[in-house]
């Protein structure tokens, strides 16, 4: 009787542990998209694998707020050039994830936010001491050469 009594104890707790860990599977798919303002450029692609791994990658120009309208395009195809030419060296982050909010293990600030009932994915970036820039991505089947094309 005392066995069945600590196996029941200890299941317990093992459901009681898996239960309130919040570990939640990611969405699986692509997503693009980039953001552009006077003093900030950035392409962004995201990928979640079936297997739960998150490849994100946003090379991005901040600082350009001189830059001369002319220059502009050459910027943006700089960007969406670099992002393609690195997207295949892109190494799988670690994140913890609650069903809405992507962070790094054991962190605090959201670096992914994803809304289930639209399908809406958005990556938080953090340039120094600027407030978080949201940048909402569009879903894809694959990644296209102009992450600024809708």
């Amino acid at each position: 009787m005392r066995a069945y009594v600590v196996a029941f104890v200890a299941g317990f707790c093992l459901l009681s542990v898996l239960a309130c860990s919040g570990s939640k599977a990611p969405p699986v798919g692509r997503w693009e998209g980039a953001y552009e303002a006077q003093d900030v450029m950035v392409a962004v692609r995201l990928e979640i694998s079936n297997k739960g791994e998150i490849y994100l990658s946003a090379p991005n120009a901040s600082d350009i707020a001189g830059a001369a309208v002319e220059e502009r395009p050459a910027i943006r195809a700089r960007l969406a050039d670099e992002l393609a030419q690195s997207w295949s060296m892109v190494q799988p982050r670690p994140m913890d994830f609650d069903g809405r909010v992507f962070r790094k293990p054991g962190g605090i600030a959201p670096q992914m936010e994803w809304n289930p009932q639209s399908g809406q994915m958005t990556v938080v970036l953090y340039f120094g001491a600027r407030a978080a820039l949201r940048v909402p991505l569009r879903a894809v089947s694959e990644f296209s050469i102009d992450p600024w094309s809708a």
